[in-house]
């Protein structure tokens, strides 16, 4: 069978001001009702011979993954957790160790899980034509055939082919400048490196321990002493630390004799910047892609997103990018929605949180919008789902106030277990022990007043949490 790893370990910076630190783009409905990660699980398993999927995942975005295969009702998923970010040839390594020990003869087929695939027909054709050069021992990529002259993707050029429509790989290139890709695209022997690979699971460790032995040896004693936690297998943190911080290319691909390329057109895209993201999107009789409550005159060739209850005018534009949240918005070029990393760099550099949360942070159990807040005081919006509970929980600098406005919630108040309606009200001094929980079939919605000296995410003190943060 054929085992999807799925690497959504991404941080999403490109795509600010939506995609953030705790909520990036592989978590975002961008082009669909589904997610680009759930895409990426409903793609792999209409492939033949699909198993259930490994996914590896940053500690911080376990519960989206495991809320999002959830939704999509898939069973027999594995949930690998990186206790810190080595990138893709470390985390290729314990998704391999991890199929070695479900199946000596794994088969992987390692996705990105935020990229945007037009056509699944012809990647489930690509997969077909890639399976028996995998089976046979080569480390096979897919190319993608370039439509225009890309200065943000590398690189691979085409040797001599291997069976019918794949080849050996010649070489891999770094982004090239503006005529070199020009000319790598009217030569018609370059495709472009998508970043996702078939091979067997045991061939990939066999050529990682030739070409970087301490890191398959960092891997496997990560994988070796990690540790199950709910539903996810948490990688031991200070092994998975001593590997080094390396791409699957630098590690493995450009220096195997084994590397073959398997060449698709398929509606590929990385969705690397906004200007990636107007060019898959579907356009206007103006090229204009837009989204929310937008109102576009004389403008042309541009991207403009809003958000709920918030409206976006623009007159006489072109080819920009407009994308506003309740707590940011940018305003680029689309040529340049490159730079957008500069901006995150900046409010990183300046302490700033914009670059990490959203306003509407999620959790576990729901969510929570912070609506209003100053000295000594903040007031949220808070949806607790149904069945879900927070964690029974103490603040030294802050009391609380709940008022219910839609469904029932269940309240923990030191010794105390009582029911809150619609309309109801309830006083959480601070020191008190606390929980709120929703019994009902329906989301519980609450606004929350805050009130102390200290209002902080870091001043709860958790005593019991069913989704292990105690």
């Amino acid at each position: 069978m054929i085992i999807p790893l799925i690497l959504s370990g991404g941080s999403g910076t490109r795509l600010w001001p939506i995609s953030r630190r705790n909520l990036p783009k592989q978590f975002l409905a961008l082009t669909a009702a589904e997610t680009l990660f759930q895409q990426t699980v409903i793609r792999a398993a209409r492939l033949p011979d699909a198993a259930p999927p490994i996914v590896v995942a940053a500690d911080d975005h376990r519960f989206l993954a495991a809320e999002q295969l959830q939704e999509l009702k898939v069973s027999g998923a594995s949930i690998l957790l990186e206790p810190t970010a080595r990138n893709t040839a470390p985390a290729i390594a314990v998704g391999a160790f991890h199929a070695l020990e479900k199946d000596p003869d794994a088969l992987l087929l390692v996705l990105p899980a935020d990229h945007l695939i037009g056509n699944d027909d012809l990647f489930a054709e690509a997969v077909s034509r890639a399976r028996p050069l995998a089976e046979d021992g080569w480390l096979v990529t897919f190319g993608i055939r370039p439509d225009r002259a890309e200065t943000g993707f590398g690189y691979i050029q085409r040797g001599d082919a291997i069976g019918g429509a794949s080849f050996k790989v010649n070489q891999f290139v770094e982004k090239p400048a503006s005529d070199l890709a020009t000319r790598y695209v009217a030569s018609g022997d370059y495709d472009w490196n998508s970043g996702m690979f078939m091979f067997r699971a045991s061939r990939y460790i066999e050529e990682l321990g030739k070409y970087a032995p301490e890191m398959v040896e960092a891997a496997r004693a990560a994988y070796i002493k990690a540790n199950t936690d709910l539903d996810f297998i948490r990688l031991d943190a200070e092994a998975f630390a001593a590997a080094p911080s390396d791409s699957i290319d630098y590690a493995v691909m450009e220096r195997t004799e084994r590397a073959a390329v398997v060449p698709v057109s398929c509606g590929w895209s990385d969705i690397g910047s906004w200007d990636a993201l107007w060019l898959s999107a579907t356009k206007d009789a103006n090229g204009n892609s837009t989204e929310g409550d937008v109102i576009a005159l004389d403008t042309q060739g541009s991207l403009i997103r809003s958000h709920a209850r918030h409206l976006v005018a623009t007159i006489g534009l072109e080819d920009v990018i407009v994308v506003t949240t309740p707590d940011a918005t940018l305003v680029a070029r689309r040529d340049a929605s490159q730079e957008v990393k500069k901006v995150v760099d900046e409010l990183k550099a300046a302490g700033r949180t914009e670059h990490d949360l959203h306003r509407v942070v999620r959790r576990p159990w729901g969510s929570y919008d912070s609506l209003e807040s100053g000295d000594r005081f903040q007031v949220k919006r808070i949806v607790v789902k149904p069945g879900a509970a927070l964690s029974l929980q103490m603040h030294h600098h802050r009391a609380e106030h709940w008022i219910v406005v839609k469904g029932v919630a269940e309240v923990t108040c030191d010794d105390k277990v009582f029911l809150l309606a619609e309309n109801e009200s309830t006083y959480l001094p601070l020191g008190a022990r606390h929980r709120l929980r929703n019994p009902g079939k329906v989301p519980v919605e609450l606004i929350e007043v805050q009130s102390g000296s200290y209002l902080g995410e870091d001043d709860i003190v958790r005593f019991d949490d069913v989704y292990g943060r105690a």
